[in-house]
């Protein structure tokens, strides 16, 4: 299946009042990194010819957060809907090819899912006469517009929840907001959507039933699991899609041979990669990019940042590292604390409270207390 051309468009420009914060919100933070650099690097994953961002007002710092200098930046003021928000990033999206519509609030979308929304799209001979929306079904659905289908089960519109009526606000299957929309219709789609609704908002729903209308076929895929379009309102979602995050992150480790003492207990807010044989002990935390060789074991409430760790080193409890190299058959801690520029050779031991800075400790060098 062909490809078409891609551009994604991120919407960025929600005020975020539920998160009682001065900061935007798609910079709040799950696993460390801002809601909308999830977003971006699942973006970039896809391969894009262009990425726009659309941000809001007083949204500056989303901008200066973000230094990627291959995005396109728009500002959308004022906030009128997602529909509006999309028509802000018209004029940088051409006629060709298809546009993937991303939210910066809704951080954990696997790459796999929107490879498999795009290819819907693309159409087998990489044609452009589908409109792909990515549903679910929610047990309870309240708060989201819901997807209308026929007796043929073909969608034909999306109606909000303060626009549906009883019988349709029953529809368990909703609209994530995620979808592929194909460009050479897409100008003339926006530039139709009006707001005579409840929220006086121009709706990017509705351009749904505009493609019906057009003839064009109406698509649907849905994620494996429906936290990959759980969006952030609330430091309680914040809360709920962080476990989320690192349970599936301990899973992964699992799956890659690596013994975790509690699955439930460990934070991993980077890039972490594990050898054969490594052993987590609970309330660990890695952050930036940590690398474990094998047979490595780590005790229990230790923070590594930005370490390499090389084969059968152990690291007791309570200790602290950052941006150091460890060699092999190290022993550090407990309660050690191994600073920036440090360079431990191999079988070096590093005793309880004691802190290293900055320094090159020679093979078999031992400094006990």
């Amino acid at each position: 299946m062909d490809m078409p051309k891609l551009n994604v468009v991120i919407l960025a420009a929600g005020l975020g009042r539920r998160m009682h914060s001065a900061l935007p919100k798609v910079l709040h933070r799950l696993a460390a990194k801002p809601l909308l650099g999830h977003v971006l690097d699942t973006a970039r994953a896809l391969s894009p010819q262009n990425i726009c961002v659309v941000y809001g007002h007083g949204g500056e710092t989303v901008r200066q957060t973000m230094t990627d200098e291959t995005l396109t930046w728009v500002q959308q003021v004022p906030q009128l809907g997602t529909g509006h928000a999309l028509m802000q990033a018209l004029p940088h999206l051409g006629t060709e090819g298809v546009t993937l519509v991303l939210y910066g609030d809704v951080p954990l979308t696997s790459v796999d899912t929107l490879q498999r929304l795009i290819g819907m799209a693309g159409g087998e001979t990489g044609g452009v006469e589908t409109l792909a929306l990515l549903t679910v079904e929610l047990g309870a659905p309240t708060g989201y517009g819901r997807i209308l289908r026929n007796d043929a089960s073909g969608i034909v519109a999306i109606v909000e929840e303060k626009d549906a009526s009883e019988s349709q606000r029953q529809i368990r299957e909703i609209n994530t907001g995620i979808m592929v929309i194909p460009n050479q219709w897409l100008g003339g789609w926006l530039h139709k959507l009006e707001n005579n609704n409840a929220q006086q908002e121009y709706y990017l729903t509705d351009i749904v039933a505009m493609a019906v209308t057009d003839g064009l076929s109406v698509k649907s895929a849905h994620p494996r699991h429906s936290w990959e379009v759980a969006g952030v309102n609330s430091k309680v979602q914040l809360a709920e899609l962080e476990r989320i995050y690192q349970s599936e992150s301990a899973q992964t480790l699992l799956e890659q041979g690596v013994t975790l003492a509690d699955p439930s207990r460990i934070d991993i807010r980077g890039q972490l990669t594990c050898g054969r044989d490594v052993e987590i002990d609970i309330d660990c935390i890695f952050q930036g990019h940590v690398q474990l060789g094998d047979g490595v074991k780590v005790g229990a409430h230790s923070i590594l940042k930005d370490v390499n760790v090389a084969a059968d080193s152990a690291i007791a409890p309570f200790s602290l590292i950052e941006s150091a190299e460890i060699g092999r058959n190290c022993r550090i801690g407990p309660y050690a604390r191994i600073r920036p520029g440090t360079r431990l050779d191999n079988d070096v031991h590093i005793g309880n409270f004691v802190e290293v800075k900055n320094s090159t400790i020679a093979v078999g060098s031992k400094a006990n207390h």
